[in-house]
């Protein structure tokens, strides 16, 4: 069975994805990037194959993306993640023309046309304040995993209020809110609103069209979905089977197959 693989090489989490001819997952993992992306994406893709249980020649033709794609040695092409993202929504749902993806370490607000392709985007400033590394140091220091984030943010009965830009002044709205007896539930709450905001902000920066969609691992958290769509008064779509986590991996992945298909007809 001829293959391509897809690995997105990000700042927190490294993710494979292989997809046969139709563009089908056939098999993925996720596994933390580390300090070596290279390292990363091999076993990123390891994990993969074992999963589908194939073997490493299954995979005939390999895309990179995100942070880390130019450090994968074994890549046979490297794409952005901008187009990764687009090109995994526009093959699911054809008819959105705005994207946004937070991830990590950085969030993104794509406008595609009816092709798929990119045609404006915005991205945050460096600071994690405007991406999922923030929420992930809020939790663990309340004592909490990034996995809790969900279950937390939809417990919130009253979201306290995090109103800093930056991620260090940020970190001591919440620990005052921790001396003022306020709950964990309440302060992640608080901290995904306030990362709507910043999200929803870089949407309108691109000057958005309909339909929407959302991508990247903040769309395991429900909160942030309804608190963006109350915001910009519209709905976001999300892809079943974790497709909005996997984005990158897939784009890479359909890239990579379609890319193979123009090689083999100049061949």
């Amino acid at each position: 069975m001829s293959l391509t693989a897809g690995i997105d090489v990000g700042s927190a989490y490294t993710k494979a994805v292989l997809a046969d001819a139709d563009g089908a997952v056939v098999a993925r993992a996720s596994c933390p990037t580390g300090y070596n992306f290279a390292r990363a994406g091999e076993r990123a893709l390891a994990e993969a194959l074992l999963a589908g249980g194939l073997s490493r020649e299954a995979a005939g033709y390999i895309a990179a993306t995100g942070s880390g794609r130019y450090q994968v040695p074994f890549r046979d092409l490297a794409v952005t993640e901008l187009t990764c993202h687009a090109w995994a929504v526009h093959t699911v749902f054809p008819t959105v023309r705005t994207v946004l993806d937070i991830g990590g370490q950085t969030a993104k607000a794509i406008r595609l046309d009816e092709t798929g392709r990119v045609r404006a985007f915005r991205l945050n400033d460096k600071c994690a304040a405007g991406s999922g590394a923030f929420l992930e140091k809020t939790v663990r220091y309340m004592g909490f995993e990034a996995v809790d984030i969900p279950r937390l943010a939809d417990d919130a009965i009253d979201p306290a209020e995090v109103s800093s830009v930056c991620t260090v002044f940020a970190e001591s709205e919440v620990i005052n809110h921790l001396a003022g007896g306020r709950s964990a539930e309440d302060i992640c709450g608080g901290a995904v609103v306030a990362l709507a905001g910043r999200a929803g902000q870089l949407v309108k920066r691109v000057k958005p069209e309909p339909e929407f969609a959302l991508t990247g691992g903040l769309t395991r958290v429900p909160l942030m979905k309804r608190e963006l769509e109350s915001m910009l008064d519209c709905t976001f779509l999300v892809g079943d089977d974790d497709l909005g986590v996997f984005a990158g991996a897939i784009g890479a992945a359909l890239l990579a197959a379609r890319r193979q298909r123009k090689l083999a007809q100049v061949a």
